[in-house]
């Protein structure tokens, strides 16, 4: 058995790291509430903007976009989004697993043909592991997301779409359910699904109360080219604040969950002390009377 003094500096070695954890918990579920409230402030400006786009698709005129245009796909883009830091549970090793399948999908295309966007600290260094090289980093942009920086990746994909470089780009990010929910999505961004496009601004598939009967200056096929690059950079800015939110979140219960450990630690080897303690004392008391018989 631990003699009373291990027991004793183990139990607080155990509190410092309680009120590490404690302390890391509160600093993410502040960061979270801001974090919170930067995408409910938001959101209604995207379901607005996919709800405008939306009636110009539900109307009888056509359009055509190089944004939709499907092609054979030759060469890939994947952008992953992670953290700076660990210590969030399984958060970034789940987009790094999530990334690796990914790229298995397409290894048929060769190394040199995917390219790989990595938003984050973890999944940049993940990329480097699998043996390949990223194009650029965003570390910044994960830590403090920025709707410029976003807007700016947002463009160089859509240009390198545009351009023929790229035949498709996907998205692997967490998509913030709930506090305790934190989805892990693999959501395709390039070509653009403008029936996705409707469904997320309706609620529903093929439910709609919008109104269609609108007059456009100069042509609704105008108006809707100048709104999907609109769509396609608040979908990047909407996906980071999506993946920041989620990392505080997985943070915060991973430091609960850290917390509750200590507690129960604590209780056990503070029952272990006092049991040695009692231990100790019994085989005193016993040494005193032995020796007083004598």
């Amino acid at each position: 058995m631990s003699s009373l003094k291990e027991v004793k500096n183990r139990i607080s070695s155990v509190k410092s790291t309680r009120q590490i954890t404690s302390a890391m918990k509160m600093v993410a579920s502040a960061k979270l509430h801001k974090a919170q409230g930067r995408i409910e402030n938001m959101l209604p400006y995207q379901r607005k903007l996919n709800e405008i786009l939306t009636n110009f698709l539900r109307t009888d005129a056509s359009f055509e976009s190089p944004y939709t245009e499907k092609r054979p796909v030759t060469r890939v883009a994947v952008v992953a989004f992670s953290s700076n830091s660990s210590l969030c549970g399984a958060f970034n090793s789940n987009v790094a697993k999530m990334l690796e399948r990914a790229l298995e999908d397409y290894q048929s295309l060769g190394k040199e043909n995917i390219l790989v966007y990595p938003v984050g600290k973890k999944v940049e260094e993940a990329v480097r592991k699998l043996g390949y090289e990223p194009q650029g980093s965003y570390q910044e942009m994960a830590d403090k997301p920025s709707y410029v920086q976003a807007y700016e990746l947002a463009g160089l994909l859509m240009k390198e779409f545009l351009e023929g470089r790229v035949d498709k780009v996907e998205l692997i990010y967490h998509h913030f359910k709930s506090m305790g929910s934190q989805v892990l999505t693999r959501d395709n961004y390039l070509p653009i699904d403008l029936g996705k496009v409707a469904e997320e601004a309706t609620g529903t598939v093929g439910k709609s109360s919008f109104n269609n009967d609108y007059i456009v200056e100069p042509s609704a096929s105008q108006l809707v080219a100048e709104l999907l690059p609109k769509v396609l950079s608040q979908k990047i800015y909407t996906v980071l604040l999506d993946s920041n939110t989620s990392e505080h979140a997985a943070r915060m219960l991973a430091m609960q969950a850290a917390t509750d450990n200590a507690n129960e630690l604590i209780q056990d080897l503070t029952k272990q002390y006092n049991k040695s303690r009692q231990q100790a004392i019994t085989n005193e008391l016993l040494d005193i009377i032995g020796g007083s018989m004598k």
